[in-house]
């Protein structure tokens, strides 16, 4: 077997895959984008205080190096030379800030996470802070509340008109994005602000992290991001593609500090430790964005949704940016290339996807499994008129409604714990069909298909009910971890490297499973304005003076 696999090994590529609950590293063919070998080792998240989310950059470093060396031991059992590998890509949780000290190496503090769901109206405004949460709310999952109060005083002096840092940047001003974290560390860490001042600060998002302390640290590190991480600070200006001038004194922030900005696909610099000293690190994405490309959405009004926790869409708007009428965000999508042209997406999130089903294991205990309610689900095929609205904190994207909560309505004396779990996947294919008609508006342009990824794609009654519930066909790709070979196809492609081709026909290998509507689409339309009625019911259950709230 080993042998075989030799025979046909082309050159090989690592992705170093830094998400919020786990570091992995992944080794493919660039040949045949085949994953090789791979090590996961999961991360601590620290709850210093209530509504406070870190995590420490040093133990998130230690997880890399520990996952490089256990692949590559891996590698060397399957008769592999590691010296095959000849680039490495970084993915990463995004918006996530950290701040060191470019002399001694060490964090000046914590790494401050990001909310698990952005959107124009402020995310923690709409989320309730607090253990008293159902384990499967956003807030437990992935959110710091710490600068809710940094934001209020911000947005009293926007100059001129509130589109100042979104036209410039295609985000709202939002609890979060970097800069929002960035000032509160600057305004409340002495250690921090004592850095700065002594010219010893280094910022930068957890990519910038990590490909500073692998090219050398303190001994010569490169200190930089790419586009699709810098364009989630609040400080990039996505037209120009520099930081902003304006939006940094607006944040009164030092530019000192910051990385400088490259392409998602150029040599950073060389691993300078570890079993793979010498090797390139050439390919740098944000998660999402790196999803986009190893899924292959080169052209524009090409989509992807990621289902996990939450669900994210991004939908390739080719070279122009579109700014969204309808509550998405404006990204970039990738740069392939320093002399290669910048790509731009729509974004949009759905808060409760996977988390739901965690609600039914963990609250309502009617799985005992996250798997089970496939089973469940098959043994209905119907929700029987039920509808589930998971607005636990909440609606999010299209609506940005503070006030709305959870609703299971529709229910008849035959409704069972089956018609529940049917209509809990329903939920998360409408959410869904929510943001994607809110991308066809802005973009003009109705979607043909959509690809999709993320760990509960391996539900079929839920890929099925999608592309019912959409009624276009649903398409995933048989190697679901896209995240990390797109990272991986940026530091292939890269120039220096050459090692991955990403010229059409040579992309067309994948093998994909697809899901066709199987319902006409007059039914379609019905369950999906009845599921818009259930919606309007989840809404003003919440008045922001309730003390049960849980909202400032």
């Amino acid at each position: 077997m080993a042998a075989a696999k030799k025979a046909v090994l082309g050159p090989l590529v690592g992705a170093v895959d830094q998400g919020t609950s786990s570091t992995r590293f992944l080794v493919f063919n660039s040949k045949t984008a085949e994953l090789l070998s791979h090590h996961q080792v999961e991360i601590k998240q620290e709850f210093p205080r209530e509504g406070w989310v870190e995590q420490d950059p040093k133990e998130i470093l230690h997880s890399v190096y520990e996952c490089i060396e256990k692949t590559c031991e891996k590698l060397g059992q399957l008769n592999i030379d590691i010296s095959n590998i000849k680039a490495i890509g970084v993915s990463n949780q995004r918006e996530t800030t950290v701040v060191w000290d470019k002399l001694t190496g060490e964090p000046l503090y914590n790494a401050v996470a990001a909310p698990v769901s952005p959107g124009p109206s402020d995310p923690a405004a709409v989320v309730p802070s607090g253990s008293s949460v159902p384990a499967a709310g956003p807030s437990s999952v992935w959110l710091d509340l710490r600068t809710q109060s940094t934001v209020e005083s911000l947005s009293k002096r926007i100059p001129g008109n509130n589109n100042f840092v979104k036209s410039k940047t295609g985000l709202p001003l939002s609890t979060y994005f970097s800069a929002v974290k960035l000032r509160w560390l600057l305004d409340n860490v002495r250690k921090v602000q004592k850095a700065v001042e002594e010219d010893r600060a280094l910022f930068g998002t957890v990519d910038s992290w990590l490909i500073w302390s692998l090219t050398g640290g303190a001994s010569g590190g490169v200190h930089c991001t790419d586009v699709t991480n810098a364009s989630r600070t609040m400080l990039f200006n996505i037209h120009s593609l520099e930081w902003d001038k304006e939006l940094c004194e607006f944040f009164e922030i030092p530019m000192k500090i910051l990385p400088n900005v490259r392409s998602s696909s150029e040599i950073y610099g060389l691993m300078k430790a570890g079993a793979l000293e010498g090797v390139p690190i050439s390919g740098c994405l944000g998660d999402q964005s790196a999803a986009l490309v190893g899924q292959m959405c080169f052209h524009d009004g090409q989509a992807k949704n990621t289902y996990g926790t939450g669900c994210f869409l991004l939908c390739n708007t080719g070279r122009k940016c579109v700014f969204s009428e309808h509550g998405l965000l404006t990204t970039v999508a990738y740069k392939l290339g320093r002399d290669k042209p910048v790509y731009y997406a729509l974004e949009g999130s759905v808060a409760i996807a996977g988390a739901v089903i965690r609600w039914l294991r963990d609250n309502l205990g009617i799985i005992k499994t996250s798997e089970e309610i496939e089973k469940l689900a098959k043994e209905v095929g119907t929700s029987y008129g039920c509808y589930f609205v998971p607005a636990f904190s909440g609606l999010y994207a299209p609506y940005w409604e503070p006030s709305a909560r959870g609703i299971i309505c529709g229910l008849t004396q035959f409704t069972n714990k089956c018609h529940i779990a049917f209509a809990a996947l329903e939920a998360v294919c409408f959410q869904t069909r929510e943001i994607l008609d809110a991308m066809n508006r802005d973009c003009g342009i109705p979607l043909s298909h959509l690809q999709v990824d993320g760990g509960m794609t391996n539900n079929k009654i839920l890929m099925q009910l999608q592309a019912d519930i959409l009624y276009i066909p649903v398409v995933k790709p048989s190697m679901p971890e896209t995240t990390a070979l797109g990272a991986a196809m940026a530091a292939g492609a890269a120039e220096g490297v050459g090692v991955w081709s990403l010229e059409p026909e040579d992309l067309s290998a994948v093998t994909m499973e697809r899901f066709e509507p199987q319902i006409n689409a007059e039914e379609s339309e019905i369950r999906y304005s009845t599921w818009k009625k259930a919606v309007m019911k989840s809404m003003g259950w919440v008045t922001t003076q309730s003390s049960e709230s849980g909202m400032p």
